[in-house]
């Protein structure tokens, strides 16, 4: 061997150890930070939210607004037992109770915006197949997979706004208007499809010439929803950024990771855990689950608001069924009559504002934790919107539906229980929000599973029920059922304190600051 080679290899200098470096926050003023956005770019990524939340509603019930067209031209038929032109819908449901409780994990690790914005791509993509569906199944199968990434929009923009809102007395506002364009938009849905059925046909080409209907395929009225999802997509991919502190931080190590040499290490001091199948299922199904069934807040709450969500879709089914019989309404006419309850959120929407501001000035009461506001001090409005808005709208829309009774009768009632379903979906969110801190995107997992599971299963047994029981008793069992539910804020109310203190997660929330 050379002897000169091997003096080389010898003297040849080892490797220094690689050195770490973590980053944080530039201070607390960091304007990366999501909590330290000025206003105006707060409020523009919020409204951009809401706005996309509204407009992925009007795809989950848009449908309903021609529905029995759909299903005549699908030769889908349909007895006093059972409505099967209603799948599509129930199959969007199904989608939005399942495919976001993986997704959604997979955003608090991986980024917000890039799941948000392959969900909105991969939804968009899904309403061509709604247009130009050459059969039923077809249609309910493509509903499905748009429900899978239009739940997963909705619910996900809720972290969001978490995020960028840190201090409770500037979040109220933001989540308020978050669950108003949850609720509105999937109300507003059989308006927008009578809008279209009744101008345009729901296939959209009656006032083409015959050649033109003839030689292309005939355009639905989703044509019309595609158009305003594509005009939307520049505002979602520009005003849609990464709220995730974690991720922001892990992009920044990771761009100064490639300026520097290779042996600096940088890391994130906020680095998110590896994802992984058990943390998937841990997240997304286990402890949703566990609070769902060991903690009775959650519990008896999961089913008040999944009752009044679900009551938003039974409402498509008799509507229609209704007015089209007492009053002779066509479908189109039906569907602006859900304009009433989306009438009735709207006041909802603007009640929930001095609410707030009640909620706010308890924090002077709360014992338990002093100058934190109480949590209870968000039922206050709840109780009243459940009983002479939800419950006595039921009983006054069932038994005015009358024929010697003007139509404009039976509708405000329905405005009533617009109000009270606004009030009860934003009051259970909060509540559970302030209750259980560390542990309230799990519940408020559990509680979106229950309400997407109602919105899916129950309106499938509108139409048996208002044929069987008849309309007034039929919205009288809807009516007994919000009675009894609205014993969960009263006991809470009187009790909160006390039970808050036996709860082992309510406890530990306590102690979050």
């Amino acid at each position: 061997m050379d002897p000169t080679r091997v003096r080389r290899n010898v003297e040849r200098p080892l490797p220094s150890p690689a050195q770490h470096e973590t980053i944080d926050w530039q201070g607390d003023d960091d304007p990366q930070n999501p909590s330290n956005w000025n206003l105006q770019k707060k409020w523009l990524v919020t409204l951009t939210a809401c706005t996309g939340t509204f407009l992925v509603g009007l795809n989950a019930t848009g449908y309903t607004g021609a529905g029995l067209a759909i299903a005549e031209h699908f030769n889908i038929k349909s007895d006093t037992s059972f409505d099967h032109s209603f799948w599509p819908v129930t199959a969007w449901n199904a989608g939005a109770t399942i495919v976001p409780m993986v997704l959604l994990p997979v955003g608090e690790a991986f980024g917000i915006r890039p799941v948000y914005l392959t969900s909105y791509l991969l939804f968009t993509l899904f309403v061509v197949p709604q247009a130009v569906a050459p059969n039923f199944a077809t249609m309910v199968v493509c509903r499905f997979i748009a429900g899978s990434f239009g739940g997963t929009l909705q619910n996900i923009i809720d972290s969001g706004i978490a995020d960028i809102w840190r201090d409770p007395r500037e979040r109220d506002l933001p989540v308020t208007l978050f669950v108003f364009a949850l609720v509105f938009g999937v109300t507003f849905g059989p308006v927008f499809g009578g809008l279209i059925a009744e101008s345009l046909h729901w296939r959209w080409y009656g006032t083409l010439p015959n050649s033109y209907a003839t030689s292309l395929k005939p355009a639905r009225i989703f044509y019309i929803q595609l158009i305003i999802y594509g005009a939307f997509s520049p505002l979602v991919y520009f005003f849609m950024p990464e709220t995730r502190g974690p991720v922001i931080l892990t992009h920044r190590a990771k761009a100064l990771q490639k300026k520097a040499d290779n042996t600096l290490v940088i890391t994130s001091s906020e680095t998110p855990p590896p994802i992984s199948v058990a943390r998937i299922l841990q997240a997304a199904v286990i402890r949703p689950a566990h609070l769902l069934t060991t903690e009775p807040v959650i519990f008896f709450f999961t089913l008040w608001s999944a009752f009044a969500f679900g009551l938003v879709f039974i409402s498509t089914q008799s509507i229609a069924l209704v007015y089209s019989t007492t009053y002779g309404f066509t479908e189109p006419q039906t569907g602006l009559v859900q304009t009433s309850v989306c009438v009735g959120e709207l006041i909802g929407c603007l009640a929930c504002i001095p609410q707030n501001a009640y909620y706010l000035r308890s924090a002077g009461r709360n014992r338990q934790t002093p100058g934190k506001p109480l949590p209870e001090a968000r039922l206050l409005l709840s109780v009243p919107a459940s009983v002479f808005g939800l419950a006595a709208g039921l009983f006054w829309y069932g038994w005015t539906s009358r024929s010697s009774i003007p139509w404009i009768v039976p509708t405000v009632g329905l405005g009533f229980t617009g109000f009270g379903i606004m009030i009860i979906i934003h009051a259970v969110g909060m509540y559970i929000t302030d209750s259980y801190a560390r542990y309230a995107a799990s519940a408020i997992a559990g509680i979106a599973f229950g309400e997407n599971l109602f919105a899916a299963v129950l309106p499938l047994a509108a139409g048996a029920m208002y044929g069987r029981l008849g309309f007034a008793w039929a919205s009288s069992l809807l009516g007994f059922v919000a009675l009894a539910l609205s014993c969960a804020p009263v006991v809470l109310l009187f009790k909160g304190e006390s039970i808050r203190s036996r709860s082992k997660f309510m406890k530990e929330a306590s102690y979050d600051g």
